[in-house]
């Protein structure tokens, strides 16, 4: 029973932090850039999701809302953050964004207040018995999402022609250019949408804790950039695997190894390992 408790526990934290590193995996992808503010989108999700959802009541508006409105934050943050630097070495981008991300850190405490906001009323905190173990509605709401989300993300960017433009500008922007293919309104899309899964992210990470607080977005995003590593950096399917064997190994680990490392440790201690052996991560090429 220990087992599949842990197993289930893994892929719930799996499932949440392959919503987030899929969209700085598609980040990566198409511009050879380490989103590091992705971390400060994903916080803004959590707080207009819990804003929406304490004004309105209804979850599904505050979880709609948030995604769209981060979506169009994420694509001004490529307008005036990225594209300007885009001819610039890939580390002008890299320190710009983490500049970013501190800033919108910063912001979020001066706006919101340095404590953090809670639901009034915290939604999907039902109990749920499953297999004999008792989850919290969250906790199965965040594996639903998880598959709904990516599931709809694959058949976009495999059986549509905005998904086949995307996977060209990905593999080789001038050759897709010249094809007709608009690449920057396919950079735009990709913002959208990365920027929307991290929103989604942020809310149930929220629903979790009952809690959003300005610097919500710093561990996530390390353990993030960890996954994309891990996947073979900009490999979608990579990061997938890799959020989810590292949600598992984590929720194992709090067990057999928590009285040196804590979970966040854990993480990092992962990855060390791994490149040490395999430096283009577990699913890259060399």
């Amino acid at each position: 029973m220990l087992f599949l408790e842990l197993l289930i526990q893994g892929l719930i934290h799996g499932s949440m932090y392959a919503i987030i590193a899929v969209g700085l995996t598609l980040v990566y992808g198409l511009l050879r850039i380490l989103h590091v503010a992705h971390a400060g989108l994903f916080a803004l999700g959590g707080y207009l999701g819990l804003l929406i959802t304490n004004a309105t009541g209804n979850l599904a508006l505050g979880i709609i809302l948030s995604a769209i409105l981060v979506g169009i934050g994420g694509m001004l943050m490529y307008r005036l953050c990225y594209q300007p630097i885009l001819d610039r070495p890939p580390y002008v981008a890299l320190i710009a964004s983490i500049g970013l991300f501190v800033a919108m850190e910063e912001i979020f405490r001066l706006v919101f207040g340095p404590y953090g906001l809670t639901y009034r009323n915290p939604p999907l905190q039902s109990q749920v018995m499953l297999m004999g173990i008792s989850l919290r509605s969250a906790e199965i709401g965040i594996v639903l999402t998880a598959v709904v989300l990516l599931g709809i993300l694959s058949y976009l960017s495999q059986s549509t022609r905005t998904g086949i433009a995307w996977r060209a500008t990905v593999d080789d922007p001038a050759m897709a250019e010249s094809f007709g293919i608009d690449t920057i309104k396919v950079r735009y899309l990709n913002f959208f949408i990365g920027s929307g899964l991290a929103a989604v992210a942020g809310i149930f990470i929220s629903l979790l804790s009952n809690l959003v607080e300005p610097t919500m977005g710093a561990v996530p995003a390390y353990k993030a950039l960890a996954i994309i590593v891990l996947g073979g950096l900009g490999n979608v399917k990579g990061t997938l695997i890799a959020a989810l064997l590292l949600g598992v190994i984590e929720a194992f680990g709090t067990i057999y190894v928590g009285s040196l490392l804590d979970r966040d440790a854990i993480a990092f201690a992962f990855l060390i390992v791994v490149l040490m052996v395999r430096p283009q991560g577990l699913f890259g090429g060399r």
